[in-house]
Formats: structure tokens, C-alpha cells, sequence
């Protein structure tokens, strides 16, 4: 398999009066095509921080972030933007859904964004609103939703879009866990049915159970130890997180 997402001695520094200490520090890894990696680490570990540099998002202070062949630390905002909006779908801890619009018409935003018009993808809005098990939802507006509702209507609003990459950002951190663990199936469909991959950052090792490779952050660096494979299970990663005193 290619390497979708190649990162190589990744820094990022706050702030700039010269004595700050790196929130990343010479991060490197690769994720290939349709794989699911799982970052985990504390709380303060710079993980949202590498999800963003990821992105294109923000800048980093120094290495490289090749995402589909493009060097986004070496573009232009502009070139940023229009990489990550046709290869990153974005799900937040936060939901990030827009109070004034339905869940339909949260779920179309980013094809109104990208220029298209939402009222043609209402079909494939429906589809994804049924398997992520919302269809009866999407006239509903988001203060009227559940925890995990909101949290289906942003994945939905993530996959819309076709993009390759999916980036989660604790994507089950403010939900219970019957609803933690449907949102975590649903991103596991997309990676093993729709080919899509997947960037999971979690502190959970139940929700890291699910990918097929476990990286540990630990003070802006990544650690030897990795969980992958066969090997990858809530025991393993909850025996790994021991080790690493997390």
C-alpha cells in the first residue's frame, strides 16, 4: 500500500519570545492508504496540535507533512485550504454543528463550501443519514439532537464529501459509552467498507481497540512502543499506556 499521509520530523513551537519548548518535537510516521492508526497520550501530549498540522490547519515550526504527494508545510494557506477540503473529512470532540441550520443541512455544508450544490447530494445525505442510523433526524436541528446524534451527524458531515482522510479528534470524549461505541463502529465501516483512512487520536484504549495500529505520544514525542496488528486489543494498549506510565 502508498502512503497517503507521510510525516518527518514534525515540530511545532507557540509563540514566539525564543524560550518556549516544542509542543511537537520530531515527530515522524507514516500512514498508508486505508489503514487506521490511532495516536494516543495524555492529556497536553500535542496530539489536537498534530491532527491540526496534519490538516493544514496550522503551520509547523519545522519538518515536513506530505499529504497525496502534496508538502503542506511548504504551501501556500490558499493551497492548504483546497488540499484539505478535497482530502480531509474532520470530526471533532466538539461536534462544531451549526445551531441555525437542520442536520441535513449541516451534513451538506461541505459541498456548498466546495461550490456544489447541497440539494443534488440530498440523496447520498439520506443514505449516510439511515446507515449511521439518524435518517429520522435530519429535519431536526442540532440543539433537539442527542450526544451521540450530533456526533453521527458530524461524521456524516465528514464523510459527505468523498474525502480519503479522515481526521477524529476524541471523537467519543463527551458521549456515554453505548453511544462512544456506535460512533466508533461507524468510523471502523468507513475505513474497512468505503476504503476510507482513518486518523483516530483518542486517551480511550477501547476506542483504539478498533484500529489496526496503536502510536503512542508521550511529551510532544513519539514513543518506540506501538501496538499493531494482531496484537491490537483494549488489554494490549491498556498494557502499553502501563508501561509508558500514561
Amino acid at each position: 500500500m502508498t502512503a497517503l499521509l507521510q510525516v518527518q520530523d514534525l515540530y511545532k513551537i507557540h509563540g514566539g519570545s525564543g524560550d518556549e519548548q516544542p509542543v511537537l518535537r520530531g515527530v515522524s510516521f507514516e500512514v498508508k492508504d486505508s489503514e487506521f492508526v490511532c495516536i494516543m497520550g495524555p492529556s497536553g501530549s500535542g496530539k489536537t496540535t498534530l491532527l491540526h498540522l496534519l490538516s493544514g490547519l496550522d503551520e509547523p515550526s519545522a519538518g515536513t507533512v506530505m499529504l497525496a504527494g502534496q508538502d503542506l508545510a511548504k504551501a501556500k494557506e490558499e493551497d492548504r485550504t483546497l488540499q484539505r477540503r478535497s482530502q480531509v473529512g474532520y470530526v471533532f470532540q466538539f461536534f462544531h454543528l451549526m445551531p441555525n441550520l437542520s442536520v441535513l443541512e449541516n451534513i451538506g455544508l461541505p459541498l456548498a463550501i466546495a461550490g456544489k450544490n447541497p440539494d443534488k447530494g440530498a440523496g447520498r445525505i439520506r443514505e449516510l443519514g439511515k446507515k449511521l442510523g439518524i435518517e429520522g433526524r435530519l429535519d431536526a436541528f442540532p440543539h433537539e439532537l442527542s450526544g451521540g446524534e450530533m456526533q453521527r451527524a458530524s461524521i456524516a458531515r465528514a464523510l459527505i464529501g468523498g474525502q480519503p482522510l479522515l481526521l477524529c479528534d476524541e471523537p467519543t470524549g463527551n458521549l456515554a459509552q453505548a453511544a462512544g461505541r456506535e460512533v466508533m463502529e461507524e468510523l471502523k465501516r468507513a475505513n474497512a467498507e468505503e476504503g476510507r483512512t482513518v486518523v483516530l487520536v483518542t486517551h480511550n484504549p477501547r476506542d483504539a481497540a478498533f484500529a489496526d495500529r496503536v502510536l503512542f505520544l508521550v511529551d510532544g514525542e513519539l514513543s518506540d512502543v506501538t501496538v499493531e496488528g494482531d496484537a491490537v486489543s483494549e488489554a494490549a494498549v491498556t498494557d502499553a499506556l502501563q508501561r509508558l506510565s500514561i
